[in-house]
């Protein structure tokens, strides 16, 4: 028989899960987003000082706006930190996937969250505003591998990519869930490991598939 539930109880109880989940996941949600700013924001020895010299040089030889410096800026600030090298340290593993270091950034990035994606790739290829959908589509469109020359998205690299994100497990705030749930740092090691080795797998098969 249903009945009409006492609303003190029910509030009680969404209160509960509420305040398990930021007191729980949400330290560890805050200190994984903290790591990752960081690994955004900083590099090693001057090279983001050097960066913003060399976009700022490129702006002027350019004729760039305020707001076109400050996106090619940021664009080379971001290949000169910390996350850019770990982009182009992980390329070899990722480019039997049809990614190139500018999709590593992205995948490092979009842990915090997958829609991060777009935002990143737009920072990379220096449109500041994600509004602006049709230029970053065509600098994507017209993107190609610094070593041969090919394209780096096309229908293969299109459908790899949402292979990958269908089936890995790109998501910290659910490995601070399970973390919590279980107790422990082996379950969500565990599962994170597990689906990214199958999200991997599958996407390269697919790559592989239509390329």
């Amino acid at each position: 028989m249903y009945r009409i539930p006492h609303w003190k109880n029910l509030w009680l109880t969404v209160w509960e899960k509420v305040a398990a989940f930021v007191i729980g996941a949400g330290k560890i949600i805050l200190i994984i987003s903290i790591f990752l700013w960081a690994l955004a924001s900083f590099g090693p020895g001057e090279a983001m000082e050097h960066a913003e010299v060399l976009a700022k040089t490129e702006a002027v030889a350019r004729q760039l706006d305020e707001t076109a410096t400050a996106d090619l800026t940021a664009a080379y600030q971001l290949e000169a930190s910390y996350a850019g090298y770990l982009g182009k340290l992980i390329e070899p593993a990722i480019r039997p996937l049809g990614y190139d270091w500018k999709i590593g950034i992205a995948i490092i990035a979009s842990f915090a969250a997958r829609e991060v994606f777009v935002g990143t790739m737009s920072t990379i290829y220096s449109i500041g505003s994600v509004e602006d959908d049709l230029l970053l589509r065509e600098k994507m469109r017209t993107a190609t591998f610094d070593d041969t020359g090919l394209p780096v998205y096309t229908l293969a690299t299109a459908l790899s990519l949402l292979v990958f994100y269908a089936l890995a497990m790109q998501c910290m705030s659910t490995i601070a869930v399970v973390k919590r749930e279980t107790g422990g740092w082996k379950w969500p090691l565990i599962q994170f490991s597990y689906m990214s080795l199958l999200a991997y797998l599958l996407a390269w098969a697919v790559y592989n598939l239509f390329v």
